[in-house]
């Protein structure tokens, strides 16, 4: 984790946008990706139930530059089940980017310069 000028670890997307309406030039990248996972569930009585399900996590990877210093923040964006059909997978993303979209108005607003990427 970076810290900009001594001011405390700098960790949430919240803290450059903070630093850039104080006035520091800060810049980002953003890589989304998704990011398969596996979901330990609880046993049940029932033989059918599975003991683990594939999920997939859709995550935006946010590289900040604030002068010389690079820091990397990860946000979930929005997780599903990997067993889902097409269909619901592309409501899911839809969802996603409508989330990241907010996230890219607050990041406009503080006039942090970055490109905008979907999943």
């Amino acid at each position: 984790m970076t810290e900009v000028s001594g001011s405390n670890t700098l960790s949430r997307i919240e803290d450059f946008i903070a630093l850039a309406r104080k006035g520091k030039t800060v810049t980002a990248i953003i890589d989304v990706k998704k990011q398969l996972v596996t979901q330990k569930v609880h046993p049940d009585a029932t033989e059918e139930m599975k003991d683990e399900i594939i999920m997939y996590l859709l995550i935006a990877v946010y590289t900040f530059t604030v002068e010389k210093d690079v820091t990397k923040v990860s946000k979930v964006y929005l997780y599903g089940s990997a067993e889902a059909s097409l269909s619901h997978e592309k409501i899911d993303k839809s969802i996603a980017n409508e989330r990241l979209k907010m996230d890219y108005h607050r990041l406009r607003k503080a006039h942090i310069k970055f490109e905008e990427t979907y999943f």
